[in-house]
């Protein structure tokens, strides 16, 4: 407390939900996290056309309508590339049916080659997305 003032002061940091807020290709992926635009981040991330954000998925499990609530919301979409880790898993049919009805086609493949695939899309200036799970 300031006993100038009687106030308490607050310090340390403040933390933000993860954004760039371009479009950029994923450079590499792996330990946990991404490279893109000479910036890293560890976790899964979301590329969509408003930018890259921080996404709290981390399992396949966690692929759930609530989870892409943000996806949901992005204007500017058509295919959205979900990347579900080392390995293909299908998404639930809840799922793919709100993502269509928002007019975005949901295509499932492991992370890497969802981020593969992501930056062939966006090199041509496709409407394209995608919901990147992290993997070690």
């Amino acid at each position: 407390m300031s006993e100038e003032t009687g106030q308490t002061r607050q310090t340390g940091l403040v933390f933000q939900q993860a954004h760039f807020p371009g479009r950029a290709p994923v450079d590499s992926y792996g330990n946990g996290g991404f490279r893109f635009a000479d910036m890293s981040h560890r976790g899964s991330i979301l590329c969509l056309p408003s930018g890259i954000y921080g996404w709290s998925a981390n399992l396949p499990t966690d692929l759930t309508v609530e989870n892409f609530a943000q996806v949901l919301q992005e204007d500017g979409l058509e295919v959205l590339l979900v990347g579900t880790g080392t390995d293909l898993v299908p998404v639930s049919q809840k799922l793919r049916d709100a993502l269509s009805a928002k007019g975005i086609a949901c295509d499932p493949m492991g992370t890497g080659a969802a981020a593969r695939t992501f930056n062939v899309l966006l090199g041509e200036g496709r409407a394209v997305g995608a919901a990147l799970l992290a993997v070690k």
